[in-house]
């Protein structure tokens, strides 16, 4: 799958689920882990968990198998690595607070653009 593909593929499983805030950020040259980060707002600790199991589930039936997904236990975040793509699915006090857009060099602005 290409990663346009699998970018659109998790921003098509988040609204589906009505994940508040997507956001894709292209790390690409700034991150040794992955090319592409996509952050996104659930409503409550369920609701995040709902987001990454569903783009998780979504994944796999597109022969995407997640290379891992972190934080499920807490709710607060939770990681979905595809490889190419990872998914971040916060709380919005966690998404302030650990503000991935500014952190990897980008404002609101350019992030909503991407």
């Amino acid at each position: 799958m290409q990663t346009e593909q699998l970018i659109e593929l998790v921003r098509d499983a988040l609204e589906d689920i009505k994940a508040k805030d997507i956001v894709v950020l292209n790390v690409t040259g700034k991150s040794t882990v992955t090319d592409f980060m996509v952050v996104a707002c659930g409503t409550s600790k369920r609701h995040v968990v709902s987001c990454a199991e569903h783009v998780a589930e979504q994944a796999k039936k597109a022969g995407v198998q997640p290379l891992g997904v972190e934080g499920g236990d807490v709710g607060d975040w939770i990681l979905a690595d595809l490889g190419e793509v990872v998914v971040h699915v916060m709380m919005p006090d966690a998404r302030s607070f650990y503000d991935l857009e500014r952190l990897w060099g980008f404002d609101a602005h350019q992030a909503k653009d991407a």
